[in-house]
């Protein structure tokens, strides 16, 4: 394999009371992909500066001091560093064709936190696929495979002639938007336990859609929680992950990935593997 994981086990040292976003969905992730061996690279935070491509001052502040928080995203003991380490991981996957294994994950917070009416920042803290796009200042693709429609990362592009944003999602759950397409944001939910194949063909339509000419990069927002029983449960398996990460492949353009949902550590390994295998199997 030679996409290497963007990792350091420092995102494994808080917790998230009463959350799914636990430090073992991507620790027992992490020990799977070990034994595949897989390569790694350890991260550093990003700057400071970083986050101001995408957030307002002031939420960056606010974070900071600990003064920012809601029922899904708490105010947690040194959060702001374990935030910036997991931006820094993204620019370090954007800069190095690499997947960023950490968390805290990102693509629900927009410029000043939560995004698009939405009361809560869904486990998110800082932007994290936004900010390694923005620091790299290419002509970019980013393709949200989550499970849960990434609508601070919509709020974040909308508009910027740069960026395309597409995603496949489920519909009509948290957060309930990406209903619509709008500018060059581009969305397509799916109804619950839809399986494979229903997924697989929106994937390619949505992807035939594209005119990727001009496009320089894609970003992908890997979430996997569209695995059979997990929280967006689109009744997909390793299987699908395999055949998504060929579609991707296929673009032939410079890629990497920023680890968003999947709450089952032992199947997010599987479909870590899986997918990146796929992936490297149309390079």
């Amino acid at each position: 394999m030679t996409t290497k994981i963007v990792f350091s086990k420092k995102c494994l040292d808080y917790t998230c009371p009463d959350s799914p976003e636990t430090a073992a969905r991507v620790g027992t992730a992490i020990n799977f992909l070990k034994a595949k061996k897989f390569s790694f690279l350890e991260p550093e935070p990003c700057v400071d500066q970083d986050l101001f491509f995408v957030h307002d001052a002031v939420y960056v502040e606010k974070v900071k001091k600990g003064t920012i928080a809601d029922v899904d995203s708490p105010a947690i003991d040194n959060i702001y560093e374990y935030a910036k380490l997991s931006a820094g991981a993204a620019i370090a996957a954007a800069k190095n064709s690499g997947f960023s294994l950490m968390r805290p994950p990102g693509h629900h917070v927009g410029i000043k936190g939560a995004a698009l009416g939405v009361l809560t920042r869904g486990f998110c803290y800082f932007n994290n696929i936004a900010i390694a796009v923005r620091v790299l200042g290419k002509q970019t693709l980013i393709l949200d495979i989550d499970g849960h429609h990434g609508n601070g990362t919509e709020e974040i592009f909308l508009g910027d002639k740069k960026v395309t944003y597409l995603s496949v999602h489920r519909a009509y759950i948290y957060p309930r938007t990406g209903q619509i397409t709008r500018l060059n944001c581009l969305n397509f939910g799916l109804l619950d336990n839809c399986g494979a194949k229903t997924y697989l063909d929106a994937l390619k339509k949505a992807l035939g859609s594209l005119d990727l000419s001009k496009t320089e990069l894609i970003a992908v927002s890997a979430g996997f929680d569209t695995q059979a029983g997990d929280l967006a449960s689109l009744q997909l398996d390793a299987k699908t992950f395999r055949e998504i990460g060929r579609l991707i492949g296929s673009l032939n353009k410079p890629t990497f990935f920023v680890f968003e949902g999947g709450y089952d550590g032992q199947a997010v390994g599987e479909d870590i593997d899986a997918f990146l295998r796929g992936f490297e199997s149309k390079r």
